[in-house]
């Protein structure tokens, strides 16, 4: 199974395609799409169609898009969460389920704790895919995501399989 990582951006979306193969994960790729235009719309439209782009040529059969967290600028959290709805209208076009992961799940679940930063996340992803060259944070942050949603979905796997013994 192929699933796909997505860290929503207003500016830069980074994404983030690993194949897994029971507890094996190998990186396939990880990138970043960069909105253009200079309004909101020109540039939504702009992170849409990469994303498309992406999600044909890398046919992934499940997607994971980090949740959005509120800060204290209501207005960059609004176009943050716009440049999400991007995330998740893609990928639920394309017929993939999507798993949701709040920041800090991801963090604990890649670093060991919630309050990692971006460098720790990047080394982290390192470790996972030896001699990966990451294009930049935010495409590392999507690969996170994604372990996160594998590491996801073996465990209720795992939970599925013994509930299905026991009955």
């Amino acid at each position: 199974m192929r699933v796909i990582g997505i860290d929503p951006g207003l500016r830069t979306l980074g994404w983030g395609v690993i194949q897994v193969d029971g507890s094996r994960l190998t990186h396939v790729a990880n990138g970043l799409c960069c909105s253009a235009g200079t309004d909101l719309g020109a540039r939504l439209l702009s992170l849409f169609e990469q994303l498309t782009d992406i999600i044909a040529r890398f046919a992934p059969s499940a997607a994971a898009v980090e949740q959005t967290f509120v800060n204290r600028d209501g207005a960059g959290t609004l176009k943050l969460g716009q440049a999400r709805g991007i995330a998740m209208l893609v990928p639920a076009k394309a017929g993939l389920p999507i798993g949701e992961y709040a920041p800090n799940a991801v963090k604990k679940a890649i670093v060991g704790v919630g309050h990692a930063d971006k460098k720790q996340i990047a080394h982290m992803m390192g470790v996972h895919f030896p001699g990966v060259k990451l294009a930049g944070p935010d495409a590392a942050d999507a690969l996170a995501i994604a372990v996160c949603h594998a590491h996801h979905l073996q465990s209720a796997g795992r939970l599925q399989a013994a509930i299905a013994r026991a009955t």
